[in-house]
């Protein structure tokens, strides 16, 4: 395989690879470290890219399980997650610093989620992947796939009213 095909195969699904890592380990840098470690374990796999029904699921999975394996490992005692803030561009500065409080519960939030439920929330809600597709990556029935989102997000939007009830705290 050529470096062009192979490009043009995992170009449209890297920065959700990229995501993915980023939502599980500590920063940018690690995240990106991840990334580059599984894109280079696709090419080393390349040959056989044609066997795969598909080629982004499959390399989700390796991210997955690569960063689950890094926060494992010795080197992951410092290591913790730390998120983006998304900001609509044009929007006045106290809309800008809403949504960043907005998105920064819902951060902290999920990093004290169970870790299923973490990464079923985030490959849902954040990528759009379907329930099936989710079951296939996360080696689970589409029905548990189900239960763990909605608890997630119902531990989200609880927190989430919490908060806003009774303030920072």
């Amino acid at each position: 395989m050529q470096q062009a095909d192979f490009l043009k195969i995992v170009g449209p699904f890297q920065d959700k690879l990229f995501r993915l890592a980023k939502r599980l380990l500590v920063s940018r840098e690690e995240a990106e470290d991840a990334t580059q470690e599984i894109l280079l374990k696709l090419w080393a796999k390349s040959k056989n890219m044609g066997q795969y029904k598909n080629v982004e699921a499959f390399a989700m999975t390796m991210t997955k399980n690569f960063c689950l394996d890094r926060l494992k490992s010795k080197q992951a005692g410092n290591l913790k997650l730390m998120h983006t803030n998304y900001v609509e561009k044009g929007s006045s500065l106290q809309k800008q610093v809403e949504a960043n409080d907005s998105v920064s519960w819902v951060e902290k939030i999920m990093e004290d989620l169970p870790e299923q439920q973490k990464m079923v929330l985030q490959l849902r809600d954040v990528e759009e992947y379907d329930y099936e597709e989710i079951a296939k990556m996360l080696e689970m029935k589409p029905t548990a796939v189900r239960v763990a989102l909605s608890r997630a997000r119902k531990t989200v939007r609880e927190r989430l009213i919490q908060k806003h009830s009774y303030g920072i705290g």
